[in-house]
């Protein structure tokens, strides 16, 4: 009996040996006891324990089913001392000399405390029993942050958990991160050090190589050159063909390692394949209000410019609120419902007339002003004369307001609703636009992807929206906006439609409290010990705090429904050219003269057409209204044969006046209309 007890232990022992050998023991003490959730543990000074370090120890427990008790930890805290009761000792002992040598070897102890991430099994729930402590493989990485429930099915790696010399995939739960269980990512960090963009371009990366349901992701650009470059390389291979420009501005490659822990991830260490990259133009109307206007990069770059019926059901937005009462709302909701795409009969002795664009809609404010100043009427279908000339003066001046974002006619340069391809990112550079501009652009593009997700008929199951500057455009305090309403809108209600916010600011502590609370996953870069203070990192301890202010660049603290405690990992270099580095090797181009410009965007439907023969049908017209009118059917129809003759085409010819014969005795010109002095909205 007593040899077979003894073979017992020695089996274990082995497999104790096979699967590690231990680092630790757990120390309970009457100061320091142990709980169903954290226990203490010392190790050697040599051991490779440090604070984020998953540790595991197991029990026996003749209650189990496995007749042992496993008990997964993350070390949260750590301690270093020795039998010293007080430095004065110390002192004494080297005389006072810090060089002299000790008289005593003083034993030196590392105590940690770990914080419980999992127990298997769960019942009953109990204080972690003493025994020897062991460092956790892949296997054991994954239990103890339960990603075993959801690796094979749906898991997106989000870096690398450093174990020793090991490196372990940590996965997030693409239910949690996509929707629908929970949904949106939230990423804070300080300004440059916390690589907040990079870390949300690995992410989304990972997700393209891991998810399998078709996803796009709308990234709008508010500041600079960020997100301008995520076709291009960060790595020039020989085959890219700027190389010699990598190597004349020094642009760094990727190292070894970084590779690597691409391939340990299995995820492409490559930039994003298919990128649409949108801008509205400047108020000259021909040239693209952006960074990436360098003619080697033009191919995907496409204009947005939007039309009276994408403005009039976001009048709100570019209206003061002042001016929105409820009379001015009935009658912008009349003219939405009555007379938008369809007949308006002013009056009986009056063409019905149809409004398509704003140009339209001047025209028929005109016939109605004019037919109540004639017949001396102070209402018009119960809308008053002062509320008419109000939302006249507000819509007519928006064309103005807006140039190169909203058109006078009705030509229409979008986004491609309906038909968003699976694995595309469409850009939206929104960076030199005014705040209003910017509003509206936020609160359409996420009204059009919400109603179309839900009418299941966008061309993709899923939609990720990615907004830098939280702090600026959703802060806890400050007035209202409609782009704050926006993104708290996604952030309640997007993830049952599968529309999800990825979203990074520098301080967390100080972004609408809606946002970052329904972000089920958040990622932390270097932090400013300021931010560290306030309120909402009370939970961390305060080593956590310390280890959070020294992250390296490329290092991220990570927060998950699935895990107990924040776990810190480490991510690749994303293979991605860097805005500034962008512009040192793809500088924005001068703006165009007319006709100059107007051969630029044509050209990107037909490579050849003749840059001479654009500039002389542009002298010819002698228009630039109906030229740049031209340029825009044309770019919206995108005709498969000739470009050139197709915006010809388009261009409406004028009468010649010489050629027409007119009776001057019988022409007659109608005296204008005096504006009332009493109206305040005459002038």
């Amino acid at each position: 009996m007593n040899i077979y007890i003894f073979g017992i232990e020695r089996l274990n022992k082995m497999a104790q040996d096979i699967a590690g050998k231990s680092i630790g023991r757990i120390a309970a003490t009457k100061e320091r006891p142990n709980t169903a959730y954290d226990f203490y543990f010392w190790t050697s000074e040599d051991s490779k324990v440090g604070i984020g370090t998953l540790v595991y120890t197991v029990a026996e427990d003749k209650y189990s089913e496995t007749g042992t008790r496993t008990a997964y930890g993350i070390v949260v805290e750590g301690w270093g001392y020795t039998d010293l009761e007080t430095p004065l000792h110390d002192y004494i002992g080297s005389e006072g000399d810090p060089s002299a040598e000790a008289a005593t070897e003083r034993p030196e102890i590392r105590l940690y405390r770990a914080a419980v991430l999992r127990v298997e099994p769960e019942e009953p729930l109990k204080p972690v029993s003493v025994g020897p402590v062991y460092l956790s493989d892949d296997e054991r990485v994954c239990t103890a942050l339960r990603m075993d429930e959801y690796r094979e099915k749906s898991g997106i790696p989000i870096g690398l958990y450093q174990n020793g010399e090991e490196l372990s995939p940590v996965y997030l739960d693409a239910d949690f991160l996509l929707g629908p269980e929970a949904a949106h990512l939230n990423c804070t960090g300080v300004s440059g050090l916390a690589t907040k963009t990079s870390a949300i371009e690995f992410i989304l990366s990972s997700i393209f190589a891991h998810f399998d349901k078709p996803v796009a992701v709308v990234c709008f650009n508010v500041k600079g050159p960020d997100m301008l470059f995520l076709d291009l390389p960060a790595n020039a291979d020989e085959d890219c063909e700027f190389k010699s420009l990598y190597e004349m501005h020094g642009i760094a490659n990727l190292n070894d390692e970084d590779k690597a822990r691409f391939a340990r991830m299995k995820i492409p260490c490559e930039p994003f394949k298919k990128v649409e990259y949108y801008a509205p133009y400047k108020p000259d109307r021909v040239n693209l209000n952006t960074l990436r206007s360098n003619e080697k990069l033009r191919s995907n770059v496409y204009p947005l410019s939007w039309g009276l019926n994408e403005v009039m059901k976001f009048t709100e937005v570019l209206l003061n609120r002042d001016d929105v009462d409820a009379k001015a709302d009935a009658l912008i909701q009349f003219i939405r419902q009555r007379v938008i795409d369809q007949e308006s009969k002013i009056s009986e002795e009056l063409d019905p007339m149809v409004v398509r664009d704003f140009a339209d809609l001047q025209r028929w404010f005109d016939a109605v002003l004019e037919w109540m100043e004639k017949n001396n009427q102070q209402t018009w279908q119960t809308h008053n004369y002062a509320t008419i000339r109000k939302i006249y003066n507000r819509l007519s001046n928006l064309t103005t307001r807006y140039k190169g974002l909203i058109s006078s006619d009705d030509c229409v340069q979008d986004l491609p609703w309906g038909d968003f391809k699976d694995r595309t990112i469409y850009v939206i550079d929104v960076a030199n636009l005014d705040p209003q501009a910017q509003d509206l652009v936020f609160t359409r593009v996420v009204h059009e992807l919400r109603e179309r997700l839900e009418k299941k008929n966008l061309g993709v199951e899923h939609v990720v929206v990615v907004v830098d500057e939280l702090n600026k455009y959703a802060p806890s305090d400050g007035h209202e906006t409609y782009l704050k309403q926006t993104l708290l809108d996604i952030s309640e209600r997007g993830r049952y439609l599968g529309l999800v916010l990825f979203s990074a600011q520098q301080f967390r502590s100080q972004v609408h409290k809606r946002v970052v609370g329904n972000s089920a996953t958040c990622i932390y870069g270097r932090m400013d010990m300021d931010e560290l203070s306030t309120p909402g990192y009370q939970v961390l301890t305060s080593a956590t705090k310390e280890k959070l202010a020294t992250l390296s660049k490329g290092q991220l603290m990570v927060r998950h429904p699935h895990f107990t405690q924040p776990i810190f990992v480490k991510f690749p270099r994303p293979n991605i050219l860097r805005g500034p580095d962008g512009i040192k090797m793809f500088p924005p181009e001068e703006d165009l003269p007319l006709g100059d410009a107007v051969w630029r965007n044509l050209k990107n439907l037909d490579d050849d057409i003749d840059r001479l023969a654009v500039k002389d049908i542009v002298a010819e017209c002698n228009d630039p209204d109906e030229i740049i009118r031209a340029m825009n059917i044309t770019l919206q129809k995108r005709p498969n044969g000739n470009v050139l003759a197709y915006f010809e085409s388009c261009i409406r010819k004028k009468p010649n006046a010489r050629a027409c014969s007119l009776d001057e005795d019988k022409i007659t010109f109608e005296q204008p209309i005096s504006p009332d002095p009493d109206d305040p909205f005459a002038y």
